[in-house]
């Protein structure tokens, strides 16, 4: 089997001891989010292995499923400095990203001087993100790509690392705009929230209603989480993992010889799908113990990496065909 190692030639050795040592505090970051979210254990696989990845997801589910408590959970958790932002539809982008304000010093001499808002935090939880007009929400499109904004022509970095964890409601209601397709190809992955099971409920109800309830704890700071997400930068990639991520991604592309993309998906995936699936599988491959993907994890993360990049004809929809009913198809086929 042949593999692909783009970086700089390491020790194995050192490789080894790094993982293994990464392995360790990736279990007790595990064991600290399992303490306050009861169940939804592919949610919390999937958010941390975007993170891990040094990305950025976006959380998809109806209201009282605890999105806001796992983003509050892995702030504490992984030690970063969080901000939360409650979009609506009169917010401006101002609001977000800062402003400038005239001030006058005791000589009476006025300058402007740069405000910052709550993007500047490593953790931004960008709460409801669809009920913000589309102004707003493209006040995040420079920062999730670039990792800074610009104010007045000024450029002003943001801290690192800097991840936007957004969540959003799939109910249709008065005052919420989609995403528009540049803003949802910035998340790495679209995690959806389902219910949880009957007993997963059950614990809920019986450890959250009394006197004492859980509480996050600190296990982590942000340069170790920058070293982690080096370390899953240097992995060594399979050939068969990086054939099964181009044939996948392009496979989902109309116009690429697939007669049920062609039939099915107006527009598909771009060249960014393919690098988050490439770095996705790494972290989870990692967040599972091993040292190199496989072509398990690619299946694993077709359907979050890719379902919020493309969109279905009108005869798709008309036949009740979902975007995940075509992903899971696609994938059948690695």
């Amino acid at each position: 089997m042949s593999v692909i190692v783009k970086e700089s030639p390491i020790d194995e050795k050192q490789m080894i001891a790094q993982a293994e040592k990464a392995l360790a505090d990736i279990s007790l970051v595990r064991d600290g989010v399992g303490r306050v979210i009861f169940g939804q254990e592919s949610v919390v696989e999937r958010t941390l292995v975007a993170l891990l990845a040094g990305g950025h997801a976006l959380l998809v589910g109806v209201p009282g499923l605890a999105k806001t408590k796992l983003v509050e959970t892995l702030g504490i958790v992984l030690g970063l400095d969080t901000s939360r932002v409650q979009f609506t539809p009169d917010l401006m982008p101002s609001d977000i990203l800062g402003s400038e304000v005239m001030e006058q010093d005791e000589n009476g001499k006025r300058s402007f001087r740069f405000i910052s808002g709550p993007i500047f935090t490593q953790l931004l939880m960008a709460d409801e993100i669809n009920r913000a007009s589309p102004r707003t929400q493209s006040a995040l499109l420079q920062s999730m790509q670039e990792y800074h904004v610009t104010v007045a022509g000024a450029r002003h970095d943001l801290p690192a690392p800097f991840h936007v964890l957004a969540t959003q409601n799939p109910l249709e209601q008065e005052g919420t705009y989609p995403l528009p397709e540049a803003q949802l190809d910035r998340f790495l992955m679209q995690i959806d929230i389902l219910y949880p099971e009957i007993e997963a409920e059950r614990r809920i109800l019986l450890e959250t209603t009394g006197v004492d309830e859980a509480r996050a704890a600190n296990v982590l700071d942000p340069a170790r989480l920058k070293d982690i997400q080096n370390l899953i930068r240097r992995m060594p990639v399979p050939e068969s993992v990086v054939e099964a991520i181009l044939n996948l991604v392009r496979s989902a592309r109309p116009g690429q010889g697939n007669a049920d993309t062609d039939k099915h998906v107006s527009w598909g995936p771009g060249p960014r799908a393919s690098q988050a699936l490439m770095l996705c599988s790494r972290a989870r491959a990692l967040y599972d113990g091993r040292l190199a993907p496989s072509v398990d994890d690619v299946r694993a993360l077709a359907e979050p990496v890719l379902q919020h990049r493309m969109a279905l004809t009108f005869t798709a929809r008309a036949e009740g065909m979902s975007v995940r009913d075509v992903v899971g198809k696609l994938v059948k086929g690695i």
